[in-house]
């Protein structure tokens, strides 16, 4: 019953045009938070943040949000030139030099790091190719015969952070003309089946892709030594005009939820509550590894999450808005 009226209301709350007022809520509590956008960027976790965060927000507190698709370098171009979106989820602060900026100057406010473990991005090759071929586990070795990864870097669609970086790191590299061509997926759907089409058929793969995901969980893969991490050199190749890219894996990073300067004044009841959303890499990677096997949507990778771990996300809520889905969390 408890899975069934969780669905129910993430149907409600995703009808074209709905309301508050039309998925349960009142108009009393509509008043209590007003308007809300939040990103809902085109990769699977964060797809995932936003619809549990949505669903405690509408259900919890009454706001009325909007889901804003977006990805990480348009998401923070748009809120610097107009203050909105609201609340970014999943922002991968490391790769995404305007981000400090931002919070420099207060347009921006860190609230919680969203996966608490922190990402892992990297560049990778299958087990099973590594196992066959241990010298592709380092860059040397794929130059020296590109034919044995597929003579293709599979790397991430325009406008993620690690478009620009992997293109930058690509160039100091000096890819071109060695016979490794760089493949620009148009989603992160098909950058993620690029993997599993390629375990199917064991065939070679060579790519970017992060973790906490469900494909890391589910394909076993092993990280491509390139470089060591330079700092100056990542903060540069984050900059799509940098004028002398040089080679820098990736640092660990922080993944964190941010929300405008202006919201943080307007909302503070819901910045609260935004603090308090935080996932570990593991309980993030079961989830996607569900959604995956039983090829759900966000919304009920998101009913699963929130039948499955009451005991995480309870903690996360105010008094107050336990009170209000008190129908919903018995």
């Amino acid at each position: 019953m408890k899975k069934y009226l969780l669905g129910a209301a993430f149907a409600a709350a995703t009808v074209l045009g709905g309301t508050p007022a039309q998925f349960g809520v009142t108009s009393a509590h509509a008043a209590e938070c007003g308007k809300v956008s939040i990103t809902e960027m085109d990769w699977a976790s964060s797809a995932v943040v936003t619809a549990v965060a949505a669903f405690l927000m509408e259900q919890g507190y009454g706001c009325e949000v909007q889901k804003v698709s977006s990805s990480t370098v348009p998401a923070l171009t748009s809120l610097a030139e107009t203050g909105e979106p609201d609340i970014l989820t999943e922002v991968w602060a490391n790769s995404t030099p305007a981000y400090q900026g931002l919070l420099d100057e207060g347009k921006l406010v860190e609230l919680a790091d969203v996966l608490s473990d922190g990402g892992v991005e990297a560049w990778w090759i299958p087990a099973y190719l590594a196992e066959s071929n241990p010298e592709l586990t380092t860059w040397e070795g794929i130059m020296a015969n590109p034919a044995a990864v597929g003579g293709k870097f599979h790397d991430c669609p325009s406008g993620w952070a690690c478009d620009i970086i992997n293109n930058n790191n690509l160039k100091a590299l000096g890819v071109e003309g060695s016979g490794l061509e760089r493949f620009q997926h148009g989603s992160g759907e098909t950058l993620q089946t690029s993997i599993s089409s390629a375990y199917a058929d064991k065939q070679p793969w060579l790519g970017y892709y992060w973790a906490p995901t469900a494909v890391l969980s589910k394909y076993p893969m092993v990280q491509v030594k390139v470089a060591d991490y330079n700092a100056e050199a990542h903060t540069c190749n984050g900059d799509v005009d940098c004028a002398s890219p040089k080679v820098s894996a990736y640092p660990p990073s922080k993944v964190a939820t941010a929300v405008s300067g202006a919201f943080m004044k307007r909302e503070p009841e819901i910045a609260e509550l935004l603090k308090n959303v935080s996932f570990t890499n593991a309980q993030m990677g079961a989830v996607l590894a569900w959604r995956l096997d039983n090829n759900a949507s966000y919304d009920e990778a998101a009913v699963h999450f929130l039948t499955n771990y009451k005991e995480v996300w309870a903690g996360w809520l105010s008094a107050d808005a336990k009170a209000k889905l008190s129908l919903i969390l018995k």
